[in-house]
């Protein structure tokens, strides 16, 4: 955790001196589904074709400001019109961009916790007020009625579907309700988007709802994580107001060449979606199955787990399998938590395997150490 110097502070903004730097809490491990990257890769097909437009890309120059030939076929395949899709530098520059063109002080981020950390983090930085409409608590859907009445007075609103790390899409007439209940912006982030059905994407409002966005990414289905490409489809007079704040070039001319060749070639990603939702399918019954082990439904490339020891359940699987999935426990709302990645078929079996002998032996642990605690305590009130 890093702290900054007394010298530091004294120059730092003040808002900004508590601040931590993003931690994902890596380690190099045989198997990791800790990320939500995409483990198949790009497939070779489509990675070929990528290859040679990175092969024909001149560096010499400066790319294209705007990202115009993506952004076109972006907006063919989204069937809109150039004037509606901005590209970023992944899709959290966008969601920066978007607290810093219509966030800042006197002004309020309405967030449905437990979700992607980061939509909170980047309203700190850009001293925008959140107001958290907390999520059921045993289903880790969202409280309907409640969100809507908070947004009446809310200048933005960020929805995720589906939502990371609980795996649920955020229904069409709710997300009508709110951007109808909302005077200012509301966001549906749809990174995972390509994993659930496409009847559920928030961009069936578009035409309906001039104070709505999407957000995309290619990080997930197209397997580019480390290229760092996403876009936003809005209205046109919002699309500029993002772009009017973004940073110069902030989308190099690599990323530019690969993002255009993989949406050129997206049908090729087709069958590694369709095997990473079966796998989805199949990892969420078999965790089912795993005595002390309760798994949420999920429409993204990962499921929400909920087991004793959580936290030591991930360091074993870490320390004595080379395994490594995500610790949620830390976050309000996901006590004992795990966030799994869909692998592949020899990963989500590894994982299974390795929770399947973990998780009762934690559990039986736990449950030892509750009953010596009990004791000592019925110990205690007998010596007074």
């Amino acid at each position: 955790m890093a702290q900054l110097s007394d010298r530091v502070k004294a120059l730092v903004q003040p808002h900004l001196r508590t601040l931590e730097p993003y931690d994902p809490n890596f380690t190099p491990t045989r198997v990791n589904l800790s990320a939500n990257e995409n483990t198949y890769g790009v497939p070779a097909s489509a990675r070929a074709l990528i290859d040679e437009a990175l092969a024909a890309t001149p560096t010499n120059r400066y790319p294209d400001s705007m990202s115009n030939d993506l952004r076109d076929e972006l907006a063919a395949w989204h069937g809109v019109s150039r004037e509606n899709v901005i590209v970023g530098n992944g899709g959290d520059e966008l969601l920066y961009n978007f607290l810093l063109a219509f966030g800042g002080p006197d002004r309020t981020l309405v967030n449905v916790p437990p979700t992607f950390s980061e939509y909170a983090f980047f309203a700190s930085l850009t001293q925008t007020g959140v107001c958290d409409v907390w999520r059921d608590p045993e289903t880790l859907l969202p409280r309907a009625d409640e969100l809507v009445a908070a947004v009446g007075e809310a200048s933005l609103v960020i929805l995720t579907s589906p939502n990371n790390p609980t795996g649920d899409v955020a229904a069409l007439e709710l997300v009508a309700r709110v951007c109808d209940a909302c005077p200012g912006l509301v966001m549906v982030d749809e990174a995972y988007g390509e994993f659930a059905e496409p009847a559920t994407s928030a961009e069936a409002l578009l035409s309906e709802h001039d104070n709505l966005l999407v957000l995309h990414t290619l990080s997930k289905a197209f397997a580019l994580a480390g290229a760092r490409c996403g876009y936003v489809i809005a209205a046109p007079d919002v699309i500029d107001a993002l772009a009017a704040v973004r940073q110069i070039y902030s989308v190099n001319v690599l990323t530019q060449a690969a993002a255009l060749a993989a949406v050129r070639a997206r049908a090729e990603f087709d069958p590694t979606v369709e095997k990473i939702v079966s796998e989805r399918s199949r990892l969420y019954e078999l965790l089912t199955r795993v005595e002390g082990v309760h798994v949420w439904p999920s429409e993204g490339n990962f499921v929400l787990a909920r087991m004793a020891g959580a936290s030591r359940v991930r360091e074993r699987l870490r320390d004595e399998r080379s395994i490594l999935v995500r610790d949620f426990s830390y976050a309000p709302g996901l006590a004992d938590c795990l966030r799994i990645t869909v692998g592949t078929p020899e990963e989500n079996d590894a994982v299974i395997e390795a929770l399947s002998e973990i998780v009762p032996e934690e559990a039986a642990r736990a449950a030892a150490a509750d009953i010596e605690l009990t004791d000592a305590t019925n110990k205690e009130d007998q010596d007074d």
